[in-house]
């Protein structure tokens, strides 16, 4: 198989200089030894979805009552807060930082399948799985509580 001496193209006669394989106009290939052949496309392999943590706030938290010591459900939007224990109707401030409270859980959506959970408040700050669809999650408390 010699390497192309140089001169015409075959095709378009324009001057080409020696050792080239393809015509640097039409792109030809110059040598008729060599045959071209077509590189197949790599075949299709469908990559794994990789989980993306998504941040949740909690809506609402579970404390326990300072004074009857029962739990009480109360809404985010009430920390910092005076409310009433639904159960002794004694008034107390919602300071999660606080001594007084006892904080026992927090509650909030899904944000895949939009179920209400439920957690721990050791899971704060934690990589989780949402018990009814699987979904990743990651709980962050919000910066006003």
């Amino acid at each position: 198989m010699p390497a192309w001496p140089g001169g015409p193209c075959p095709d378009c006669e324009a001057d080409m200089p020696r050792l080239l394989i393809h015509c640097r106009r039409c792109g030809a290939l110059l040598n008729t030894d060599l045959q071209s052949k077509p590189i197949p496309p790599p075949e299709f392999v469908r990559l794994e979805e990789i989980e993306s943590m998504i941040d949740v706030h909690p809506i609402g938290y579970y404390v326990g009552c300072p004074h009857c010591q029962k739990e009480l459900r109360i809404h985010g939007k009430y920390v910092g807060e005076r409310v009433q224990c639904k159960f002794c109707f004694k008034p107390f401030q919602l300071d999660l930082d606080g001594g007084d409270v006892n904080r026992i859980a927090f509650y909030t959506d899904c944000p895949h399948c939009r179920q209400q959970i439920r957690a721990a408040d050791k899971y704060m700050g934690a990589n989780v799985a949402c018990k009814f669809c699987n979904g990743a999650m990651h709980f962050v408390e919000h910066a006003n509580a």
